[in-house]
């Protein structure tokens, strides 16, 4: 059984990013950029399934990035999966959802695999479309936001989260899973993990080597979202400061300012 989990290399949540005003996407290089955390709930979803049912199972991580984001995938394999295979062109670069997940299904359709385990959405877009998307294109069942995973006889069980709980559902393999934060908690990678790292293997792809890719359907001519326009964000103004002086004028001034700004 091969278990592919496709990761992301993200903007770090906590860093002030900029847009680059040329070509109107985000400047990675004004902020650090890391392993994207959903993507960790999926690796050990993969893992966990690799120690339950032992040698008969690999675990690839496959990631679509430039060559900066080389470490990510090293960081993913840290965690206990085998081995990397990241997918880097300069044609990519600009896809939308629907082109990364062109490269994502034709790179998996490569590999070959039985389970195309994600994690529901990335930190930085939150579409949650790729998932979906990546299983349209692959032609296999698709269960999103999974809480709860087993392998069975059949195939896959999962229970499912909508608005109103969850429904259990099963499914045959080949298939495409997108999980949530609620499936597991995921480990630290220990020292020896991240030592074994260094030496587990790692392949460099173009998309020339992808199986089934039209590359008409990649890259930023290929996209249908658009970024238009972007304005930075005006600079944090200074607050109004109300002064209780004892002479009770502060309680009309607090009432006068929230009337103004439509708060009562």
């Amino acid at each position: 059984m091969r278990i592919v989990i496709p990761v992301k290399w993200v903007p770090d949540t906590a860093g002030e990013k900029q847009i680059d005003p040329t070509r109107l996407t985000v400047d990675r290089t004004s902020v650090a950029s890391v392993l994207c955390p959903v993507n960790e709930f999926a690796i050990e979803e993969a893992v966990r399934i690799k120690e339950a049912r032992g040698g008969d199972v690999e675990t690839v991580v496959l990631i679509v990035g430039p060559e900066a984001a080389g470490p990510t995938a090293a960081k993913a394999l840290s965690y206990g999966l085998d081995r990397a295979v990241r997918v880097t062109d300069d044609a990519i670069a600009g896809s939308d959802a629907l082109g990364t997940a062109q490269v994502i299904a034709a790179a998996v359709r490569t590999l070959g695999f039985d389970i195309v385990l994600f994690g529901n959405q990335s930190t930085d877009a939150r579409t949650s479309l790729v998932p979906a998307a990546v299983a349209e294109l692959l032609g296999v069942p698709s269960i999103t936001y999974v809480r709860r995973l087993e392998l069975t006889d059949d195939g896959l069980s999962a229970d499912r989260e909508h608005e109103e709980g969850w429904d259990t559902v099963t499914s045959p393999l080949p298939a495409v899973v997108s999980v949530v934060e609620a499936i597991n908690e995921p480990r630290f990678p220990s020292f020896k993990g991240i030592m074994a790292a260094k030496s587990k293997p790692s392949e460099v792809w173009d998309l020339s080597q992808l199986e089934g890719l039209d590359t008409s359907l990649v890259g930023a001519g290929a996209a249908r979202a658009v970024v238009m326009s972007a304005t930075p964000r005006p600079p944090k103004a200074a607050g109004t400061v109300v002064t209780d002086d004892g002479s009770g004028s502060a309680a009309s001034q607090l009432i006068e300012w929230m009337a103004a700004k439509k708060f009562v």
